[in-house]
């Protein structure tokens, strides 16, 4: 598989704060890749670094063979990449329907809302209520949702099951796991990487600024004490 996103010596900074030091990672088309690491440690400023939310950068970040460091934030999602961020970022005024149809569609291939709603019928449910009215569960559902409508090739979620009941996680994985089966790229930051170990195809573990290792799925087992100690669970 050819890869889809390439980073490559990855730098970034919060004002005088250097927080990512030389971050390396590659993620091929249709490809599910999970960051683990404690807080702190710069997993969200990747996600934000790559999406050009952080602009104080430096290093490569190439998406299907294009430079992006010099792409403005608001051409991000139009070149293909969706960011669900961990605060989810909903529109509580508006209803869960005018939520789903507020971004613009930017590619062929996103989902139609008969598919979202078959795939998330929670949200059907819900659709004339009011972002307000909706559990965190709902809030996050409703946050991956919107993106599928727009035909972004990349999908990339922060924390996508933190505060989360065990059923809602369970419903996300399997979201994730039938938008997986679809051909999906997905890439997320999570700290349940028993829940991660369900959809990823490879894990990179991150600690101070970096990407101190990379392993596919199939490794997780005999990983397990060395990640019991890194992530202090």
């Amino acid at each position: 598989m050819a890869d889809l996103l390439e980073v490559q010596g990855l730098n970034a900074w919060y004002g005088e704060s250097h927080i990512l030091h030389g971050v390396d990672m590659r993620l091929a088309e249709g490809e599910t890749i999970t960051i683990l690491g404690r807080n702190g440690v710069g997993k969200t400023t990747t996600l934000r670094t790559i999406t050009g939310i952080v602009r104080a950068r430096k290093g490569k970040i190439s998406f299907a063979g294009s430079d992006m460091m010099q792409v403005p934030l608001h051409n991000t999602a139009h070149r293909g990449i969706g960011f669900v961020p961990e605060e989810r970022g909903i529109f509580s005024t508006l209803t869960v329907s005018e939520n789903l149809l507020l971004p613009p569609v930017v590619a062929k291939g996103g989902m139609t809302l008969d598919e979202i709603y078959e795939l998330f019928p929670n949200l059907y449910e819900r659709r004339g209520s009011p972002g307000t009215k909706l559990s965190g569960g709902e809030q996050q559902m409703l946050a991956i949702a919107r993106i599928l409508r727009t035909g972004v090739r990349l999908l990339i979620l922060d924390e996508p099951t933190e505060g989360l009941a065990p059923v809602i996680v369970q419903r996300i994985g399997e979201v994730l796991q039938t938008l997986k089966g679809r051909g999906m790229t997905i890439l997320l930051v999570e700290q349940n990487f028993r829940f991660a170990s369900r959809i990823a195809d490879r894990f990179y573990l991150m600690d101070h600024g970096q990407m101190v290792s990379e392993f596919p799925v199939g490794e997780l087992p005999q990983r397990m004490d060395t990640l019991h100690k890194v992530l202090g669970v």
